[in-house]
């Protein structure tokens, strides 16, 4: 051990990502435990298994004590996470009496005094993820005290909390920001707004508590928003915003005012209230919504989008599904070289397709070259009416080179078997790719 340099030690304790671990090669070695006081980062979590020892008659050092050691036995921190196990999430009031514990209260403002003031100086990183169960019905008033204390902080990230924002002043170093699974005292964001005026990336998890939610940061690149269904009327307004992850159920209105997006994913249940102001540069469209017919037939997303991704999930109405046909996604869409379909749009648009007896007039004919769909069909009768479907895409559209379908995993290696010979010595010149899907499982191509 004495060989090795100090320098390259204190790079190796670095590299430990459980601060637990770190703890027990203090006790080991008195050269360790004074080495280990350089490591600017501290990260513990509660496992399920010291839960559980916790609440037995096995005698455990409490974690906040260990989480406070090693904070005071550590200088200059500057990255601190700290947060229960992702298993102890999925507990339920019932499985446990928690309603008096304060031991994994880790939003509690009494418990952050005794170690922010140590490091405070130092800190860029702060993430919290506390225990549900102890954290639910107990305010916190911790972002008050972070924001008095932290001029330097550049990263938060609070998750499972039911946070205030009384006391919360302006911090103009922090730059990205994440809530997630919160109750957030702030109905319309204006604290928020207010108090984190240079955010580049922002993240709302689940955030609870909102009414007439808007966002609006000057300076915003990124963001992560998926809203509850209490808000009826959510607004963005980022002129610099460069990526959009919005996820909403039924808005009576939706304001988007985005002008430089680059990549958008949205997904919402009724498109009736969506207003979107113009997309000048907005290359990359997901698109998720049972009201699909509505969304891309009603709003406009601009003329430069390259890559689009559509699922219509569970459509509305079966009429809906008649009206949802190649034609329409491409007569919004008419500029795209990707197509990336899921499985009940695919479903959609041969369905359309076997209505009106063919793909109709068509635009994007010479610009789309890649199309990417996952499939699923009933019995043999079938095959024939998807092998007719996807000649008439190939056929119409020439500039088509690339063909990447996906069947459904369940379905009988022959229906399979004979989709694929069909299609291939039917349509040479297309480069096909040919793979396998399931339900809440991963693709596999082969």
């Amino acid at each position: 051990m004495d060989e090795l340099p100090p320098e390259l030690w204190i790079k190796i304790l670095s590299r430990i990502n459980d601060s637990e671990s770190l703890a027990r090669c203090r006790v080991a070695s008195k050269t360790l435990n004074s080495l280990s006081r350089e490591v600017r980062a501290v990260n513990l979590i509660c496992t399920w298994s010291r839960y559980l020892k916790s609440r037995s008659i096995v005698v455990v050092t409490p974690f906040k004590t260990i989480f406070r050691s090693l904070i005071e036995n550590s200088s200059k921190i500057r990255s601190i996470s700290v947060g229960v196990d992702k298993a102890l999430k999925g507990m339920s009031f019932d499985d446990f009496n928690e309603e008096d514990s304060k031991d994994l209260y880790l939003t509690d403002v009494e418990f952050v005094k005794e170690w922010l003031p140590r490091v405070r100086e130092d800190l860029e990183n702060l993430s919290i993820s506390d225990f549900w169960i102890q954290s639910c019905w107990r305010k916190s008033d911790i972002l008050a005290l972070i924001s008095s204390n932290c001029s330097k902080l550049v990263k938060l990230e609070v998750k499972n909390a039911w946070l205030s924002v009384v006391g919360l002043t302006e911090m103009p170093n922090l730059r990205y920001l994440t809530l997630e699974f919160i109750r957030l005292d702030d109905e319309n964001l204006e604290k928020v707004n207010d108090c984190f005026p240079f955010l580049q990336e922002l993240n709302l998890i689940g955030v609870g508590g909102l009414k007439e939610p808007r966002i609006h940061f000057l300076h915003l690149k990124s963001c992560h928003w998926t809203v509850s269904n209490a808000p009826l009327s959510l607004a963005i307004v980022a002129p610099n915003l460069l990526e959009l992850k919005l996820k909403c159920n039924k808005p009576k209105s939706l304001l988007v005012e985005t002008p430089k997006l680059v990549q958008c994913h949205l997904s919402v249940e009724d498109a009736e209230g969506v207003s979107f102001g113009e997309f000048q540069d907005l290359k990359t469209l997901e698109l998720v919504s049972p009201d699909m017919y509505r969304l891309i037939s009603n709003i406009s997303f601009g003329n430069k989008i390259k890559k689009l991704a559509v699922d219509s999930v569970k459509s509305i109405e079966q009429s809906e599904r008649l009206e949802l046909g190649l034609a329409t996604i491409l007569k919004a869409f008419p500029g795209i070289t990707s197509l990336s379909l899921s499985p009940r749009t695919w479903s959609d648009i041969e369905t359309h397709f076997q209505s009106q007896g063919g793909l109709g007039d068509m635009k994007g004919i010479d610009s789309l070259k890649q199309i990417t769909a996952r499939v699923q069909m009933s019995d043999h009768t079938n095959v024939h009416q998807t092998v007719s479907f996807i000649r008439s895409i190939v056929n119409k559209y020439r500039g088509l080179t690339d063909m990447r379908l996906m069947i459904h995993q369940d379905k009988d290696p022959r229906v399979r078997s004979n989709l694929i010979s069909t299609c291939m010595m039917s349509n040479p010149r297309v480069r096909w790719k040919w793979g396998m899907w399931a339900e809440g499982g991963e693709d596999m191509w082969v």
